[in-house]
């Protein structure tokens, strides 16, 4: 079939970067940021991240064609922060957010599986023997 090869959607091709930095000159203090091999779900998250800053003036990304596994991050700043290390200080944010998440999830997962467990050895003792009187 004409489908590319799934793993082309998230390896790098040798010699290919991750991530790369245009500065824009059109507008001061803002970059323009281009992520290889990723989609919306990494570019709303770092967007809605960037936005909480209040050093940032502006956020954006676009998916310039849905078949293309890429997007483009614009940020804008207010001069006291680069747009780098506005992106850098949000990545540092997000992972410090979701180790949180995956704390939390584990601990509440590991609670519901002892509970569960503790449910089913109480149905197991109290096979057969009727209501107690």
């Amino acid at each position: 079939m004409n489908a590319p090869d799934r793993f082309d959607a998230f390896l790098l091709g040798d010699g290919e970067k991750k991530v790369t930095e245009e500065p824009d000159t059109r507008i001061p203090s803002s970059s323009i940021f281009t992520f290889n091999k990723e989609d919306h779900t990494l570019g709303n998250l770092l967007r809605s991240q960037l936005l909480k800053s209040p050093h940032v003036t502006f956020a954006g990304y676009k998916v310039p064609h849905p078949l293309v596994n890429e997007f483009i991050l614009r940020i804008q700043t207010d001069g006291s922060l680069t747009p780098k290390a506005a992106l850098m200080q949000s990545c540092k944010e997000l992972v410090s957010d979701l180790s949180i998440l995956s704390r939390e999830f584990t601990k509440e997962w590991e609670l519901r599986k002892m509970v569960g467990d503790g449910a089913k050895a109480d149905d197991k003792g109290d096979k057969g023997k009727g209501p107690v009187r």
